[in-house]
């Protein structure tokens, strides 16, 4: 098992509570939240998008897609489109594309969360792989981050296809 030295260090710092999990490889939150049996709201995933080309980590629950429009007028932004993997592979160097654990202010990059999350004891997320995962109090991830809680998500359930 193995989390970036990054984070550890950030963790540790922050005398924060934290459990360490390893998975099968797996690249969708929904995908572990299965093999790992977490429930799919408390699987959180970071999407990196760009808002008038300003980097955005967006933290939302594995059972939910972002809505853009939504997000657009929070940010009161002209353009918004999801990051490149080549721009997240240059935004967070020591992580692996897609596995970016809910940090983004590790790297200068503002944090927003779905307020959804606020109801979880426990968020589970990834640790920087696609076969490591990080388990911790919501309240601590909220105190050490101190993100922008928001409305953008949607449940998947909710979306018509």
């Amino acid at each position: 098992m193995s989390i970036s030295p990054k984070l550890k260090t950030f963790l540790d710092k922050e005398k924060v509570g934290f459990q360490i999990l390893e998975h099968s490889p797996a690249y969708t939150a929904m995908e572990i939240a299965g093999s790992q049996h977490v429930p799919g709201r408390q699987m959180v995933k970071s999407v990196i998008v760009k808002a008038d080309d300003k980097f955005v980590m967006c933290v939302l629950p594995a059972i939910h897609y972002i809505d853009l429009d939504k997000l657009k007028k929070t940010l009161n932004a002209k353009k918004i489109e999801l990051a490149a993997e080549d721009e997240i592979a240059k935004l967070f160097p020591d992580f692996e594309v897609g596995a970016e654990p809910p940090f983004g202010q590790l790297y200068g990059i503002k944090v927003l969360v779905d307020k959804v999350l606020d109801e979880d004891n426990e968020i589970v997320f990834n640790a920087g792989t696609h076969t490591d995962m990080v388990k911790m109090k919501f309240a601590d991830f909220k105190r050490i981050v101190n993100p922008v809680l928001v409305e953008i998500g949607v449940h998947v359930h909710a979306v018509k296809g």
